[in-house]
């Protein structure tokens, strides 16, 4: 079955850097686009960066762009979300998800099949 576990969350000060990790088994990694996505307590899920399944293209929430950066290892099957110059609005439960074949667009999350359970990400001083 489809798991996708996500790792490398914790406590940032602001400023700081984290690296997240997410995990991919039970269907073929490299054939799927996917996405990172966060939720805030009391907000909704938001998508905040999406790649192609051979990595060729990336895309970008605007509140994260310049300082966030997707990658993936297919050799690995894991994907990456680099996290650089956090800021307190950052701290949110992070997420991977994998974009369903016929969805068109990157930022609508139901347009996502599966997610993993989420890593916390908390940025304080």
């Amino acid at each position: 079955q489809v798991q996708l576990v996500e790792s490398g969350g914790g406590l940032a000060q602001p400023g700081g850097s984290l690296r997240l990790s997410c995990a991919a088994s039970g269907f073929t990694f490299s054939t799927y686009a996917m996405s990172w996505a966060r939720q805030a307590p009391g907000k909704r899920l938001e998508w905040v960066s999406g790649i192609y399944s051979d990595g060729s293209d990336t895309y970008y929430a605007d509140s994260v762009k310049g300082r966030f950066t997707i990658s993936r290892d297919n050799a690995k099957n894991t994907l990456y979300l680099q996290m650089n110059s956090l800021k307190p609005e950052d701290t949110a439960v992070y997420y991977c998800g994998r974009k369903a074949v016929r969805a068109t667009s990157w930022s609508a999350v139901v347009g996502y099949d599966y997610w993993g359970q989420g890593t916390q990400v908390t940025v304080s001083s």
